[in-house]
C-alpha cells in the first residue's frame, strides 16, 4: 500500500474502545465524552476481517489502542484472531498497565509481542493530579509493569507526556531509570486538541528535555528498540534502557509516516491530526469488501499535519486523544 506521495503504509493502529479507566489531563476531559454506542463499534470479527483484507494489500503490523484497550471484554481473543492472519508479523499494544496483572500472560500467549505503557510520573502523590483518579491507580500501574516484565515482554516502552509545571521536574528521574532497567522511556510533546487547550502554557519541547538530561550525563544516539514509530533514541553509556523523544510539534516527521488509524466505530483515519477519514464499517457490513475504501483513503492521505500549539483548528476535529488512541 502506497499513498499519493509514495509513502509505503504497512502499519495500522486499531482503537477498540474510546473509553478509559483514567482521565489524564492531556488526553480526556474529566467528565468523559459521549461514548460510541455499542452497535456502532466494530466487533472483533469485523476488525479481524478488515486486517485480513488489508494484509492482502500489504499491511504487516498492527497496534491495539483505546482509550484503554484492556477494558474491552476478552481482548486476548482479538489478538488470537489477528495472530492467525497471514502477513501480520507484528502485534503490539498500548495500555496504561492497570489491568496487566490480569491479562499480561494471556496477551503474550495470544501473540502480543511488544507493549507501550503510559506513565507520566514516578511519584504516587502526583499521579492523582495528572490522571485524575485515586493514587492507588499508580500502585496498580506499577504492578502492571511488573506483570509485563514477568510475562517476558521485551521491549517495554514507557510513554511520558511532558508538561511544564506538572512533571517536567522528573525528566532526569525517568532517564535515570534506564540506567538500571531495560525500559525504553519516550518523552512525548504535548499535542493540542479541542479539550486540552488549557494546557497550552504547559508545552515543553523535546529539545529542552534532552538538554536537561545531557546537563547531568551525556547521551549518545542509539538505534533504540524494535518498533514502527518516529522516536529518536539515545542511551546513557552502558545503560540497558534508552531515552527517546517524540516531537509532533517541534520537529514533525510526516515525511516518514507509515501508518493509518482505525477508530472503534470503523473510520479509517489517514492522519492523526487530519480531517480526512473513510468509513470502512459501512462497506464491510454491506458488501464484505473494503479494498476500494482503503484505496480511496490512501489516495487522500495528506502530506503532513498542520498542528499548532494553542489551537484546535488543525487537530482534525478531535476533542480528545483518547478518541483515536494517539
Amino acid at each position: 500500500m502506497r499513498d499519493q506521495f509514495g509513502r509505503q503504509i504497512r502499519y495500522l493502529r486499531i482503537s477498540v474502545t474510546d473509553r478509559c479507566n483514567l482521565r489524564c489531563t492531556y488526553c480526556m476531559p474529566e467528565e468523559g465524552l459521549d461514548w460510541i454506542p455499542k452497535p456502532e463499534m466494530l466487533s472483533y470479527e469485523e476488525i479481524a476481517d478488515i486486517v485480513r483484507q488489508m494484509a492482502a494489500m500489504g499491511l504487516g503490523r498492527v497496534r491495539i489502542t483505546g482509550g484503554e484497550p484492556l477494558i474491552r471484554r476478552d481482548l486476548p481473543r482479538l489478538i488470537e484472531l489477528l495472530s492467525a492472519i497471514g502477513g501480520i508479523d507484528d502485534i503490539s499494544l498500548s495500555t496504561n498497565a492497570i489491568l496487566l496483572p490480569r491479562f499480561a500472560d494471556a496477551l503474550k500467549d495470544a501473540g502480543v509481542g511488544r507493549l507501550n505503557i503510559s506513565l507520566d510520573t514516578l511519584r504516587r502523590d502526583r499521579f492523582e493530579e495528572i490522571a485524575r483518579r485515586p493514587a492507588r491507580r499508580f500502585d496498580e500501574t506499577m504492578e502492571g509493569i511488573a506483570a509485563a516484565e514477568a510475562a517476558g515482554f521485551d521491549p517495554i516502552k514507557i510513554n511520558c507526556v511532558v508538561m511544564r509545571g506538572f512533571n517536567d521536574d522528573e525528566v532526569a528521574d525517568f532517564a535515570a531509570v534506564t540506567r538500571d532497567r531495560p525500559w525504553h522511556v519516550r518523552f512525548i510533546e504535548l499535542m493540542p486538541v479541542g479539550r486540552n487547550l488549557h494546557l497550552t502554557d504547559r508545552f515543553i519541547s523535546a529539545d529542552e528535555v534532552l538538554r536537561r538530561i545531557e546537563a547531568i550525563e551525556d547521551l549518545k544516539p542509539d538505534a533504540g528498540p524494535l518498533g514502527n514509530g518516529p522516536a529518536q533514541y539515545y542511551r546513557h553509556p552502558g545503560a540497558p534502557g534508552t531515552v527517546g523523544v517524540i516531537t509532533p510539534l517541534s520537529h514533525n516527521y510526516c515525511e516518514r509516516c507509515n501508518r493509518m488509524r482505525l477508530t472503534a466505530d470503523g473510520k479509517l483515519r489517514t492522519c492523526l491530526f487530519g480531517d480526512h477519514e473513510v468509513d470502512l464499517r459501512g462497506p464491510l457490513r454491506d458488501s464484505g469488501s473494503i479494498e476500494a475504501s482503503v484505496e480511496q483513503a490512501l489516495a487522500g492521505k495528506p502530506k503532513r499535519h498542520y498542528l499548532q500549539l494553542g489551537s484546535a483548528s488543525n487537530s482534525g476535529g478531535l476533542l480528545a486523544l483518547s478518541q483515536v488512541g494517539g
